[in-house]
């Protein structure tokens, strides 16, 4: 049986610090033979929920709106049997491109979310990162999603892209969630 993980990058900087620290998750889930997808969503032209309600009440597993990529993205999202939300801390919390795949996401596709694995990843300059970590952390307890640990919380430092390079810790807090993140969707799947 094929295992993916797909994660969702919350940063609108290509190859940022965000998408370094993915790559230092994916580098041990690759290892342990789990396919990986990373899925830029910072920086995409999306809106955030209308709150109309159709998705749940038409239990459709996408939203109505067809205008951007986020049903392409729920779709991602629902496939995989483990889910990455990455951000960098914009004003202490995650980007609105990751609040608008949290609320749509949640609300078309929440049941379909249940029992996977899922895991936060935040990236900060200095301050607010525990504020966007748990936001994201948020997301997975409400829908259900087991969520594997680490040896610190799933953070790394940097500002210019590139200076999360220099953070050795979080290098070792990826590496070893990403180990457990394998560990967790090999027991669920065997």
């Amino acid at each position: 049986m094929s295992i993916s993980v797909v994660a969702f990058n919350g940063s609108p900087r290509e190859n940022g610090n965000t998408s370094l620290m993915i790559r230092a998750v994916f580098s041990a889930l690759e290892a342990e033979g789990i396919s990986v997808k990373e899925i830029r969503v910072g920086g995409s032209l999306v809106h955030g929920c209308a709150a109309c309600g159709q998705c749940h009440a038409k239990q459709l597993g996408h939203c109505v709106f067809i205008d951007d990529p986020m049903n392409e993205w729920i779709g991602a999202a629902k496939a995989a049997d483990g889910i990455i939300l990455a951000s960098p801390t914009y004003f202490a919390n995650v980007t609105t491109e990751m609040k608008a795949l949290i609320d749509r996401l949640g609300f078309s596709a929440m049941g379909a979310l249940k029992r996977k694995v899922g895991a936060p990843i935040v990236v900060a300059r200095r301050g607010g990162a525990m504020q966007a970590y748990n936001a994201l952390l948020t997301f997975f307890g409400i829908t259900q999603m087991v969520v594997p640990g680490s040896s610190y919380w799933n953070m790394g430092y940097g500002l210019q892209p590139g200076d999360v390079e220099g953070d050795e810790e979080a290098h070792d807090t990826m590496k070893n969630l990403g180990a457990n993140m394998a560990w967790l969707l090999k027991k669920i799947h065997a």
